[in-house]
């Protein structure tokens, strides 16, 4: 569970870092994080990642295709 919190963590610093004006793809966020220190290795794995913090109400999860994800800024990082 504190791994999947870290992660989370370090989405949420790089797309505060970023502030994307709208929502962003799984890839998108990966290219970010890419640049940024390589820590995640899929699409899959970022999506994953919000996907479960999205049942706690701290990401919204716009269901086009592809899917898009849009983080609250004001909910903490929960761990």
């Amino acid at each position: 569970m504190v791994e999947r919190a870290r992660e989370y963590d370090r989405i949420r610093a790089v797309l505060a870092e970023a502030d994307p004006d709208e929502p962003l793809t799984a890839n998108e966020i990966l290219q970010l994080l890419d640049a940024s220190d390589g820590a995640f290795d899929s699409p899959h794995r970022v999506a994953t990642v919000l996907g479960r913090r999205a049942r706690e109400g701290e990401v919204t999860v716009i269901r086009s295709s592809p899917y898009r994800y849009r983080l609250d800024p004001a909910s903490g990082s929960g761990s």
